[in-house]
């Protein structure tokens, strides 16, 4: 390995850590107060949007998310 890749190497896991630790603010604001649209979590998460869009990702990926679409926007809600 390069002494270039360790970095980003680091840089990826760290990101990932990121990730999974804004899905699991996610998941605690969903459990509290219920179903929220995409833009109320992006709100309400204190986070990057794309960060909280790739959070939504992990927790869909992984099974943790319902989607209902309604007239007017689509809700999030804990599975």
């Amino acid at each position: 390995m390069s002494d270039d890749e360790e970095p980003q190497k680091e840089e990826l896991h760290d990101q990932i850590a990121l990730i999974g630790e804004t899905a699991g603010t996610i998941w605690k604001y969903l459990f509290e107060n219920g179903a929220a649209t995409q833009n109320q979590l992006i709100r309400n998460i204190e986070a990057p949007r794309d960060l909280v869009l790739q959070a939504i990702g992990w927790l869909a990926r992984e099974g943790k998310l319902l989607f209902d679409r309604t007239p007017r926007s689509r809700s999030i809600s804990l599975r």
